[in-house]
């Protein structure tokens, strides 16, 4: 197993951990420890696909896995932020409504042998999403944070149906 694979479950090992730390309340600091985690797990993001493209290492396993891990870190940062009351139900429903249509169309090209590359819009969604919900974890419920979630939302949004445009071809009834 190459080091971006690596990386990416280690992201995934991280999720139990980051979630550990933000449900704990007998930890002192555990908020803190619980975003140094979520921000560690994010950057193995950014570092699995940099080592993969820079050193030719992508693979199906990383094209398809890495998504996925990308969605358990931010479904869990969602689900202890909305237990909180710092983010609204309706943003984790729009979110996670967008991650299923598109896992949906992952796997229905998968099905027929293609693997899909996230597009810039998928990556500006993630960034976005990585900012808001970094700053909500740090900060909890500001105008400023309110105001980068909603971005993030818009980004989600226009980064969805994006996908569909471009992977229609997925979604007819044969």
């Amino acid at each position: 197993m190459n080091t971006p694979n690596k990386l990416t479950l280690l992201r995934i090992i991280l999720v139990p951990l980051f979630m550990v730390f933000m449900l704990s309340d007998f930890i002192y600091g555990a908020r803190l420890f619980g975003t140094i985690v979520f921000v560690v797990a994010f950057f193995t993001d950014w570092a699995d696909g940099y080592l993969a493209r820079k050193n030719g290492q992508v693979t199906d396993f990383g094209k398809i896995m890495d998504p996925l891990a990308d969605k358990m870190l931010v479904t869990a940062a969602l689900a202890c932020l909305t237990a909180e009351g710092t983010i609204s139900p309706w943003v984790v429903v729009i979110i996670l409504a967008r991650e299923f249509i598109v896992s949906g169309i992952r796997i229905t090209a998968a099905a027929e042998g293609n693997v899909i590359a996230a597009s810039i819009w998928g990556k500006a969604k993630t960034m976005w999403q990585f900012v808001a919900l970094t700053l909500a974890l740090l900060f909890g419920s500001h105008w400023f944070v309110t105001v980068c979630i909603w971005l993030a939302v818009v980004l989600t949004v226009v980064s969805g149906i994006d996908y569909i445009k471009k992977n229609a071809g997925y979604l007819s009834m044969k």
